[in-house]
């Protein structure tokens, strides 16, 4: 059962209600001989115009009503930000305490706030666009935990039924959230497609087994309501990127087998037309040395991962090796692993080994390797780059290949527009923790 998409507004406080109009029923029309606003007053059907008295006591009412709806969607936006201020700030705590004293990751922290930094002058408009937007809806509830919320970016063209990407965001499963998706998705929506950036419990909210499921409360919501906000749910597909693309691919499998032994399911495997793995790792057992010597310490990561026990449970390469799990692979859609040549945080090996996984049990897999791109380059500092960008162009030549008008649309798309100075680019490419 999944909550409603929308709940009614509260009770309007005295102070905030409307002004009441002495006339029953209004209704009002644009005459189509002179375009003067004319009222009609109880269904009558007198052609003699109302004085505008009448009609300026509406305008006033519903200007009333638009201030008190902007006073209380502020009052809410305020509300949920101090209270997911507070739930960081919390965590925040008990996350430097697991950390300790550590000359790997307070490097790290400092790398990232010249990353940061350096990258602001986007940052920034991307910001203003995410909270400004009309185009965006933030925060829509998909389950009962704190971080079961979604951002939808909706297209500015409402015609017909749309195609869905799903986007779980990465963030080494301790600083991941939604809002990191904001700049894929209000590109995308620029080329018809609904984006959903689905939020999930970080460590130590949650470990692995808390992110995977919320990860697939949010895909079932969007695959049994997006047709609500103008999505095809014959059109869905499933993108991660880095813990978000481990996540997803865990989620995903999960799902698959589950439907393999006819268990209980909310969505279906088949609801998603294909799978994006951007710069993930799928092979736990191949990642924890790496991340130990980049900082994400073994101890840590283990907490994370809830143990060594656990690797091959979230391990999606090494799942496939399970005969029931290997026989679930067919219901897989199509997968498409992208992976830079050049990233350090994941090495590009992760794709290919989990590709050779899936080739091995029969699902349908394409490896893209992008020559000396990093970790941050394909979502990142491309993105922020405009122009063109061979990833997003891969993404949506994909998405589009069955409807050719979207495709005529996509080869007369304007570049997308430069966000950060080229030299502020090349400097957060040299100083980038990731």
């Amino acid at each position: 059962m999944h909550p409603p998409l929308e709940t009614p507004p509260p009770q309007q406080p005295e102070r905030c209600r409307p002004m009441t109009s002495t006339v029953s029923e209004i209704e009002e029309v644009i005459t189509p001989e002179d375009s003067e606003r004319t009222t009609f007053l109880n269904g009558s059907s007198s052609t003699e115009p109302v004085r505008r008295r009448v009609s300026g006591k509406s305008t006033v009412e519903g200007g009333s009503r638009r201030i008190c709806r902007r006073q209380q969607s502020f009052g809410r936006d305020i509300g949920h930000a101090a209270a997911e201020t507070y739930l960081i700030t919390g965590l925040s705590f008990k996350l430097l305490r697991y950390l300790g004293v550590g000359y790997r990751w307070i490097m790290k922290l400092l790398a990232l706030t010249c990353y940061a930094m350096l990258l602001m002058p986007g940052f920034l408009q991307v910001a203003y666009m995410y909270f400004f937007s009309s185009q965006v809806r933030r925060s829509v509830v998909y389950g009962d935990q704190p971080r079961n919320r979604l951002d939808l970016y909706l297209p500015s063209n409402s015609d017909g039924k749309k195609p869905v990407v799903v986007f779980v965001t990465g963030g080494a499963w301790i600083i991941g959230y939604k809002a990191w998706g904001s700049l894929l998705g209000m590109q995308l929506a620029e080329r018809d497609i609904i984006v959903a950036c689905v939020d999930y419990r970080n460590f130590p909210q949650g470990t692995i087994s808390d992110m995977v499921t919320d990860a697939s409360q949010g895909i079932s919501f969007v695959c049994n309501n997006i047709s609500a906000f103008g999505g095809d749910p014959n059109r869905i597909y499933l993108m991660g990127q880095s813990a978000g693309a481990h996540i997803a691919a865990c989620a995903l499998l999960e799902q698959a087998t589950k439907e393999s032994k006819g268990e209980s399911i909310s969505w279906r495997v088949s609801q998603i037309k294909a799978y994006f793995g951007l710069s993930g790792g799928y092979n736990l057992y191949n990642l924890v040395d790496h991340f130990h010597n980049r900082g994400l310490y073994r101890s840590i990561f283990l907490s994370i991962m809830e143990g060594e026990e656990s690797f091959e449970k979230f391990s999606p390469e090494v799942r496939l090796k399970d005969p029931i799990v290997g026989k679930a692979a067919s219901m897989l859609p199509p997968i498409m692993l992208f992976h830079g040549s050049s990233d350090y945080s994941i090495p590009c090996d992760a794709s290919k080994t989990f590709a050779d996984s899936l080739q091995a049990v029969g699902a349908k897999v394409e490896l893209i390797l992008y020559n000396g791109k990093t970790h941050t380059d394909l979502f990142l500092q491309d993105p922020l780059r405009g122009g063109k960008d061979e990833l997003f162009d891969d993404i949506v030549s994909v998405i589009h290949a069955e409807d050719d008008d979207a495709l005529a649309k996509d080869s007369l798309a304007p570049p997308r527009k430069r966000l950060v100075p080229e030299l502020l680019l090349k400097l957060a490419r040299e100083v980038s923790p990731f």
